[in-house]
């Protein structure tokens, strides 16, 4: 599902699930994020907020102290259980740790929904909506390898990854990129086996612009000459640019992202970054909540998108620097789009 195609929905379901619709006393939705700091929960909590005033359910939301904090999490989801709710839409601080109360609310009959981070195993929610990571990385490394041209055949690319964890959204990027830019895959699942001479190396960010400064000065203290940047979302991508622009090289090196934040696309229309690929949370928590009254009134679940095995909420390449054969938006569009 695109991000046109996912609006379309929104408007039509919003026709036909109206405050009107609910005979009974308005089904219980429950949302449960990381922390209720971070922009894209704040923006997951936007849109599950405005889509439950849309169609009249009652939502009930809570979060994590910090990120990774299960204990909460658990203790949220045996809240809604006890409420009666119908419906637990959760991205998971801990995906393993969360599962044994995911079961007990399944077996409560409740409807259960992963946003963003699948749960491990997958199949332990009844549904997984996320944007489609392996895409976004494709995305970026598409728009990197055709910005190049002919240089591409000799770059010098640093990767700037999330962790040693491997968690299946920086392996996503991670990979995607590599297919995008035309670098032969390995193993998909595994970051940092691929053969290819043009990665110059790879380091860990934790996803933040500390962690990308720092990996970036490991990176070009082994190579000086590197020339693209991969990072694993933009504030690791505002990190490298500074370690870049200590040593003068900030107007040479190509540097792509994912997210889609605000200071990001800024990012974007300043030159600090070339290309970005834009995820949506207001836009998956408000199809979750859809999601959830279908199953109320109808018992039906959502079905994953076709060739994929969670429900994609879309994805949109964001640079100032379009590239013949891929779809993209203009920054200032993107800036209409972005969150936080």
């Amino acid at each position: 599902m695109n991000l046109k195609s996912g609006l379309l929905a929104l408007a039509v379901s919003t026709a036909l699930l109206s405050p009107l619709a609910f005979a009974d006393k308005a089904p219980i939705v429950g949302l449960i994020t990381k922390t209720n700091t971070n922009p894209f929960f704040v923006k997951m909590r936007e849109g599950a907020q405005q889509r439950a005033d849309e169609t009249g359910v009652e939502l009930r939301t809570f979060s994590g102290r910090f990120d990774g904090d299960n204990e909460s999490q658990v203790q949220a989801i045996e809240n809604l259980i006890a409420a009666g709710a119908k419906g637990i839409l959760i991205a998971p601080s801990d995906p393993v740790a969360v599962v044994p109360a995911i079961d007990r609310a399944r077996a409560a009959g409740l409807l259960v929904i992963a946003l963003d981070t699948p749960l491990s195993p997958a199949d332990a929610a009844d549904a997984t909506f996320a944007t489609d990571n392996y895409k976004a990385g494709v995305l970026i490394g598409q728009w990197a390898a055709q910005t190049l041209g002919d240089k591409a055949a000799d770059a010098r690319i640093a990767m700037l990854n999330l962790n040693s964890s491997m968690i299946t959204v920086d392996v996503a990027r991670n990979q995607g990129f590599m297919e995008g830019f035309g670098i032969d895959v390995n193993d998909p699942n595994r970051i940092g086996d691929e053969k290819d001479p043009r990665i110059a190396g790879q380091d860990v960010t934790s996803g933040a612009e500390e962690g990308g400064r720092r990996a970036m000065e490991n990176l070009l203290q082994r190579d000086p000459s590197i020339n693209v940047v991969y990072t694993i979302n933009e504030p690791a991508a505002a990190g490298a640019y500074e370690a870049l622009r200590a040593v003068g090289r900030e107007k040479d090196v190509l540097i792509v992202s994912v997210d889609g934040g605000c200071p990001g696309v800024e990012n974007v229309r300043d030159n600090v970054i070339g290309a970005t690929s834009m995820q949506f949370p207001l836009q998956m928590a408000s199809m979750g909540v859809d999601a959830v009254i279908e199953f109320a009134k109808t018992g039906q679940k959502p079905q994953a998108s076709e060739g994929l095995d969670f429900v994609n909420t879309g994805v949109e390449l964001i640079t100032d620097q379009p590239q013949e054969g891929l779809d993209s938006k203009h920054s200032a569009e993107g800036l209409e789009l972005c969150w936080g």
